[in-house]
């Protein structure tokens, strides 16, 4: 097959392609991040690379304006080569896929935008300390075992098993032929001084290593949350359970689609399932190592991980075939995957280490929210709690100590940057809160890390329809007055709200809102209603994610996306998932009660309920149609 050689700027990294191959595709095969939002199907249009030299075809679109074709822009996922070529990656198009630095975190923690397990965990609404046995998913134990005497003549194993009974109780214990092979020289050369690792596999106990020696006091694990968007990293010390770090970074995944639905249809394609895999390991292994060397830790003391995230993410973790979570009866090939090796996923700590996910609930509602409503404590309350994570998927909980049910909304990651023009992760430059004058609409905003803005990131929308629905710009319907003012723009997608050189917000992106926050609010209503309850019979909201991080709860009700009712019973509590990770890392009592709750949970199918899509439709309106069901918003 011809092949033709693309050359990347300013990269200056050049790959063989064959004829038909998109540019997208040469450039992923490079490693270069392009972002493409919608996984190459050439409607987020944000691929846009520049041809500096060569021959190309291309598919027509509509997200290249004509002045744009004039200068020589094309989408990379709709053009292939006809000649070797030459392109230029604008910065516009990158994917920021950098770690998320220490400054960063820490302005952005001040400014409510990420948040530290440790400072959630202050939170009323999560685990109280010590409510669960401190018991690990791996354990060292030092031994000084007794030595072979005639009168004593048991095998070595059963020794090591007598005398860790004498510590532990353990009714089944488990090694492997590879601790047996060196069993006997071992004992013998540590003077019977040995440190053996136990692992909590599955209602067993394993021995997983043995050393010579005393290292008991090195015994670290890592918990995880592996969310759409950001994969979140936390070290602790499985002895005395504190927490020496915590990193995030945005999951690599996203230069293959922006939400689950089209990383799995990706991951159907030739070698998909392998780079979606490697993508989100490859995170997780680097904020390992970011972890373990600002800490000083030797790798092979790091003996587990525990790993919270949405179901499809824990398949492309477990290298598992995701197809059949988006085709009817929508069944994903586990909810409760058993503790496997960490290398057997590639995840790189201690050789023999473990690692366990989460249990999932359903399809859509994965162990992300298993470990929220753990860490929430809902499975404890008397009263009615709601629980709500806006994150790339709408994920919703409701229940108590008696009873919970389950749904996810077709929300679309709107709220995470995607599908509206100027839209952006919750990253360095987004606008994150905004104001918008009366007098001559101007307006101020603040960005992530005080960076010059380069894009708008969910809270800061909530802020802009909020703003531009009290001031009148925009109404109910989210269209935009005919004003007077240099604010106000005609462009290629009806009328525009202008904030900055380059940033917007136009008609289209506020129907993409309109659409996310109505399928939020509509869930939510449906999930109460089908219990034959009201939002007034609610008496706990926790919002979870990067969402219940930092959001203006106020414009987030004036704008439709959460009820109207009483706003002391709202709880923002931050990243949940890591919080009920982190706890269930540390105790096998957490990781039972977390299966007694995945199991709990039932899961309620939105797309089975007729009264679903009326209730959607009702909310496609800034707040709703029905203006008596948000009695204290008044324009």
């Amino acid at each position: 097959m011809e092949k033709f050689k693309v050359t990347f700027h300013p990269d200056n990294k050049t790959v063989a392609i064959d004829k038909g191959k998109t540019l997208l595709s040469a450039a992923i095969s490079l490693g270069l991040n392009l972002n493409s939002s919608c996984a190459g199907d050439g409607v987020c249009g944000r691929c846009k690379v520049l041809i500096k030299k060569g021959q190309v075809s291309t598919l027509p679109t509509g997200r290249i304006t004509a002045e744009e074709r004039r200068q020589g822009l094309y989408l990379a996922c709709l053009t292939t080569a006809l000649s070797d070529i030459e392109v230029e990656i604008p910065e516009t198009s990158r994917l920021d896929l950098s770690k998320i630095s220490e400054e960063e975190a820490y302005l952005s923690r001040l400014k409510g935008v990420y948040s530290t397990p440790e400072s959630i965990e202050k939170s009323e609404a999560l685990i109280k300390k010590d409510i669960f046995l401190h018991s690990p998913l791996a354990t060292k134990l030092y031994l000084k075992l007794p030595k072979p005497t005639t009168e004593d003549k048991i095998s070595d194993l059963e020794r090591l098993y007598r005398e860790i009974r004498k510590i532990k109780d353990v009714p089944i214990m488990q090694t492997g032929l590879a601790n047996i092979r060196r069993l006997g020289s071992m004992l013998r050369s540590a003077d019977f001084k040995v440190t053996v690792m136990l692992g909590n596999r599955n209602d067993t106990t394993e021995i997983i290593l043995i050393e010579q020696g005393n290292t008991a006091k090195n015994n670290y694990g890592i918990a995880f949350d592996i969310g759409t968007t950001t994969i979140s990293g936390q070290l602790i010390d499985l002895n005395t359970k504190k927490v020496l770090g915590t990193k995030a970074s945005f999951n690599q995944q996203a230069t293959f689609g922006s939400d689950v639905i089209t990383r799995i249809v990706y991951a159907q394609k030739e070698e998909g399932l392998e780079r979606l895999h490697h993508a989100v390991i490859d995170g997780m292994n680097d904020i390992i190592q970011d972890l373990i060397r600002e800490n000083n830790i030797d790798l092979n003391n790091v003996t587990c991980c525990m790993c919270a995230g949405n179901t499809t993410m824990i398949h492309l973790l477990l290298r598992v075939d995701p197809t059949y979570i988006r085709r009817d009866p929508y069944v994903p090939t586990a909810n409760f995957v058993p503790v496997i090796r960490a290398q057997e996923t590639g995840i790189k700590i201690n050789p023999r280490g473990l690692l366990s996910c989460v249990p999932g609930i359903s399809s859509y509602v994965g162990g992300d929210i298993t470990a929220g409503v753990l860490a929430c404590g809902m499975d404890r309350e008397e009263d009615l709690c709601l629980l709500i994570d806006v994150g790339t998927n709408g994920e919703i909980a409701l229940g108590n100590r008696e009873w919970m049910i389950s749904a996810a909304a077709s929300a679309g990651p709107a709220f995470e940057g995607s599908g509206v023009s100027c839209g952006m992760r919750a990253s360095k430059g987004a606008i994150q809160k905004v104001k918008i004058d009366k007098k001559n609409l101007s307006a101020s905003f603040t960005t992530i890390a005080d960076e010059p803005p380069r894009g708008i990131c969910g809270s800061g929308y909530i802020d802009i329809l909020a703003e531009m629905l009290k001031i009148g710009i925009m109404d109910k319907n989210g269209k935009i007055n005919d004003i007077k003012s240099e604010r106000i723009q005609n462009g290629e997608f009806g009328r525009e709200f202008v904030l900055t050189d380059n940033i917007h917000i136009n008609e289209v992106d506020i129907d993409n809102l309109k659409r996310a926050k109505g399928a939020i609010y509509a869930a939510a209503s449906i999930l109460i209603k089908h219990m034959g309850l009201d939002f007034k019979d609610v008496k706990k909201i926790f919002l979870c994610g990067g969402f219940g991080t930092y959001v203006d709860m106020e414009n987030a009700i004036t704008i439709g996306l959460l009820p109207d009712i009483e706003r002391s019973r709202f709880r923002f509590v931050g990243n949940s998932s890591l919080a009920g990770a982190k706890e269930i890392l540390l105790s096998a009592d957490a990781i039972h009660k977390a299966e007694d709750i995945a199991r709990k949970i039932t899961y309620f199918e939105l797309s089975t309920d007729a009264k679903y899509m009326d209730e959607y439709i009702a909310a496609l309106f800034f707040p709703h149609t029905d203006l008596d069901k948000f009695p204290s918003i008044k324009f």
